[in-house]
């Protein structure tokens, strides 16, 4: 078998039969075959279109869905059976398929790949980024001003339309590649045991490369191979094997081919079964291939990553708008085209009037104002060292009520200190400490990290064991199938106490207990043989400290006659004999990976924010249970993956909503409980996480959050990168993210409801006068210049009581903001009508132009100040006064406005000069409008307890 990184291994190749069976087994077909998935199409219809603007499809991660039924059925199945009926269920022998029929399989069941997910082409995103709401709407109005002759505003909304899709396209065709990332499935020779001959056959082990590899054939692996598929052991020599790919830890797996399993066994703990994936760390053995390709374990995991998540609140709110203002549009611009042209009977003036209506109506500036708040979000958190790769996962930041971590290296160090050297008794002993020194500062074939955290605990505690005085004879190195490490230490002369040749070992506490057969009493200051009692005090001892989070490894020591050959570091010849028995246990060294500095002050100010915590981790209960204590997620209610595994839907929805602790997840448990959280909770969730065994949550939360340190497929799948794993900075995300949120509902909110106010006043204007109140080309004038006016909001600030909280866009919420609203708008344009028709008796064709002008400068006056009446929940100007750049837009885009009718250009546009009296009269319009507009504010928020 070829030896290559797991990291490499995962493939996405094309295959059209992946899901067909190589055999007619009744029983293969009925536990692992699914049908084939339709592949993405081209959304040609109309039908399909209307759709996908409508629906979208919840996963709420209950259950698994019936593939991974299938796969987790045949797999428990066979891990119960026999060796020997293993056999009949794949259609193999014990001598291994033929090659005929090796061929055949393959032909039929295609190339050894997991399974394939199909990428959009480009001309697919870039189709799904035109297919937006309200660039739906600015391109019907660019083409309409175009059939017009209004160039210049359809230029405009085509400038908007290409800003808002390059904007998008690039985003969605970053991601879409995130899954291509699992890697290519590189050639890798494995060892495979065939058949051939036609009267005798004979056994055969062949090399075929890993794409080959079909259900049946009989597979050899040593030490460095990866397993090609599912594998039912068949025979096993101490074998150890590497599940990180999977699980994203680090601990090493023992598996057996002379074991039976039961159905109440975690599937990742199962010790007969191997996993495409995972790789050999140590031992030797032959198993079955049982599952390849689409039909392994590993596919279940990985065929979920890319797929399209749910719209969120926010797009589906802008969707539901979208609904509205289309309703209102074909409405308003019906009516207005039919007043219109029977006054006028002019066609090509209606039809341009109407279009002008339609514009106004229109959110113009809602995509480039969406995306320059995010952008400058994406900007401040570039300052805070955090790659922002997509754009709207600030916003989702914002309404993040939940966030997900992965306890190591997230709240912790990770890196392990040393805690204390315990006795039998758990009483800490110098003795130990100095052997375990000794075997760490004279052991050279390798250093871990639990070595320099035994050195930096003597030296920083001023213990001198003077290692000067001893001398290396020998080592025994760490393997897997032993999982100690030995020296040979020889003391020179002088030294009465420790004079002469030790053999001190450390390792896994059962390894180093197996070789030894007594044990040291400090309080009796005795060795006596080791009995039974002082193997359950031990055992007993290592659980406690286990639940307590501490890592255990054990310390014994042999005095060596000094005639005794042992094999030196120069290759001479050991005795047969293995020096490693008869030890002496002497005792433990503790250890612990102690949670950062930072995080309990990260998480307590996320906590204030409104951001819940919950951990999510494949390491152990105990050690995740101690983290959270130190760092102060609470840890009343915890569960496991197992037990999760037992649950039913309701109670696995209850459970994932109470629970802060989630250990031992597999990486499907982990995207199951953020889909749980998403739909059935309701909330917005954030995944932080950096291996490959949280692709699967990354992919599925609303925010993905990976380091700069993380394996490419995590930082592929992120929305954000953190160049520092600091939980501090997701604190500065947060807020930069509701300050992005909140200045754009800003924006949406004003807008709609000055647009809707606004354009309900043209109405009941048009109703009662013989002309129109303002011509197409002065109506989009003024909604170009308010508009682009309102681009500074991007950089506005939001009230200190805002940014505390998590908020979610909700569709009853801006129903309910608009008709509270709107009417207020038009309340004071029915007002200015109201005296200019009887102060000014501007209401016959004489004084068009006059009206048109005072309208002109009423219309975007109110537009403009409305912005400082919508942004604050305070009163404005008084309580609360926007940023320097809104204040300033505001003062440039009102003096145009009151400046354009005393221009030359306003001559051409048809206005006429205005007397003091009515500014005057403007005055005191906007002191009342923003006294009643207060008003309508807070009988708001008495009702509704918000206000943005």
């Amino acid at each position: 078998m070829g030896r290559t990184k797991v990291s490499t291994l995962f493939a996405n190749k094309h295959n059209n039969n992946n899901y067909m069976l190589p055999y007619s087994n009744t029983i293969r077909q009925t536990l692992v075959n699914r049908p084939n998935t339709h592949k993405d199409r081209f959304p040609f219809s109309l039908f399909e279109l209307l759709r996908r603007l409508i629906h979208s499809r919840k996963v709420d991660g209950d259950s698994k869905t019936e593939e991974e039924e299938k796969v987790y059925s045949w797999l428990y199945t066979l891990a119960q059976s026999d060796k020997n009926l293993v056999f009949e269920y794949v259609r193999s022998t014990e001598r291994g398929l033929s090659f005929t029929e090796a061929d055949r399989r393959l032909r039929e069941n295609g190339p050894n790949v997991p399974l394939e997910y199909s990428f959009p082409r480009w001309w697919h995103l870039l189709w799904n980024s035109l297919f937006h709401p309200f660039i739906i709407i600015l391109i019907v109005l660019s083409v309409l001003s175009f059939i017009t002759c209004d160039s210049p505003n359809g230029f405009i909304m085509l400038i908007l339309v290409f800003i808002s899709v390059t904007l998008r396209f690039y985003q969605e065709y970053s991601s879409s590649k995130a899954a291509m990332k699992l890697s290519e499935f590189v050639k890798c020779p494995i060892k495979v045991q065939r058949c051939a001959g036609r009267v005798v056959q004979k056994e055969l082990v062949v090399q075929v490369d890993q794409r080959d590899v079909v259900p049946g054939d009989i597979v050899i692996f040593e030490p460095g191979d990866l397993f090609p598929g599912d594998i039912r052991l068949l025979s096993s020599k101490q074998l150890v094997v590497s599940q990180a790919s999977l699980t994203g830890e680090s601990w090493t797996t023992d598996k057996t081919a002379e074991i039976r399993e039961d159905h109440s066994t975690p599937l990742l703990d199962l010790k007969n079964i191997c996993f495409m994936g995972t790789n050999v760390v140590s031992g030797t053995g032959t198993g079955l291939v049982i599952s390849t390709g689409s039909n392994t374990y590993m596919s279940t995991m990985f065929s979920k990553v890319g797929k399209k998540k749910p719209p969120d609140e926010f797009e589906k709110g802008l969707r539901r708008i979208f609904y509205l203002l289309i309703s209102v549009i074909l409405a308003v611009v019906t009516i207005m085209f039919v007043i219109n042209y029977t006054t006028s009977l002019n066609l090509s003036q209606s039809v341009l009037f109407a279009i002008s209506v339609a514009s106004a109506l229109n959110p113009q500036m809602l995509p480039l104002i969406i995306n320059t708040c995010l952008a400058k979000g994406a900007l401040a958190m570039a300052k805070d060292r955090c790659i922002v790769k997509s754009l709207t996962s600030i916003r989702d930041m914002g309404s993040m009520d939940i966030l997900c971590i992965d306890k190591t290296g997230s709240l912790t160090m990770n890196h392990a200190i040393m805690v204390n050297h315990l006795d039998c008794r758990g009483l800490p002993q110098e003795k130990i400490l100095r052997y375990a020194f000794l075997n760490s500062y004279f052991k050279s074939d390798q250093k871990y990290p639990l070595d320099d955290a035994i050195l930096a605990f003597v030296y920083s505690n001023g213990f001198r064991f003077q290692p000067s005085k001893w001398r290396k004879i020998d080592e025994i190195p760490f393997d897997f199938i032993r999982r100690r490490v030995s020296v040979i230490l020889e003391t020179e002369g002088g030294h009465s106490q420790f004079f002469g040749r030790f053999l001190l070992t450390k390792g896994a506490l059962l390894e180093v207990l197996r070789v030894c057969s007594f044990i040291e009493n400090f309080d009796k200051d005795e060795i006596s043989p080791f009995s039974s009692d002082d193997y359950q005090r031990i055992l007993n001892l290592s659980e406690d400290l286990s639940n307590e989070g501490l890592r255990v490894i054990a310390v014994a020591i042999r005095k060596l006659e000094m005639p005794q050959i042992c094999e030196t570091s120069n290759g001479s010849k050991r005795e047969e004999e293995d020096i490693e028995r008869d030890m002496v246990f002497i005792g433990l060294i503790t250890f612990f990976d102690p949670p950062k500095d930072s995080a309990k002050q990260a998480l307590w100010r996320l906590s204030e924010k409104g951001v819940k915590a919950k951990v999510l981790t494949g390491d152990s209960l105990s050690l995740t249970t101690r983290v959270c204590r130190e760092v102060g997620i609470s840890t009343t209610h915890v569960i496991t993956g197992p037990e999760l595994e037992q649950l039913d839907q309701n109670t696995f929805h209850e459970t994932v909503q109470r629970a802060t602790v989630l250990a031992r997840l597999t990486p499907i448990q982990k995207q199951r409980v953020v889909q749980s959280l998403q739909t059935i909770g309701n909330h917005v969730v954030g995944f932080l996480g950096d291996g490959v065994n949280d692709s699967l949550a990354l992919d599925a939360a609303n925010v993905s959050i990976s380091v700069d340190s993380g394996v490419a497929i995590a930082k592929d799948m992120a929305d954000i990168i953190l160049l520092e794993k600091d939980l501090n900075v997701l604190v500065a995300g947060v807020e930069h993210g509701r300050l992005s949120f909140g200045n754009t509902m800003k924006y949406l909110k004003m807008s709609v409801i000055a647009n809707l106010g606004s354009v309900i006043s043209l109405l009941i204007a048009t109703l009662l006068f013989k002309y129109e109140p303002l011509t197409s080309r002065q109506l989009l004038t003024q909604n170009f210049i308010y508009s682009v006016g309102q681009i500074a909001l991007a950089w506005d600030k939001m009230d200190e009581e805002y940014v505390k909280t998590p908020h979610k866009s909700s569709e009853r919420g801006l129903s309910m903001f608009m008709l509270w609203n709107a009417p207020v708008c038009t309340l004071c344009d029915v007002a200015t009508l109201l005296f200019l028709w009887f102060y000014y008796k501007a209401y016959t064709d004489v004084t068009q132009k006059f009206f048109h002008s005072a309208w002109f400068i009423e219309g975007l006056l109110l537009q403009t100040l409305i912005i400082h009446l919508i942004r604050t929940e305070k009163i404005p100007f008084i309580q609360d006064v926007a940023s320097w750049p809104v204040i300033f837009s505001t003062v440039v885009t009102s003096a145009i406005g009151i400046a354009l009718p005393f221009t030359p250009i306003g001559k051409v546009m048809g206005f006429s000069l205005i007397p003091l009296s009515y500014f005057g009269f403007l005055v005191l319009l906007f002191l009342g409008y923003f006294t009643v507009g207060q008003v309508v504010k807070r009988l708001y928020i008495l009702v509704y307890k918000k206000w943005l």
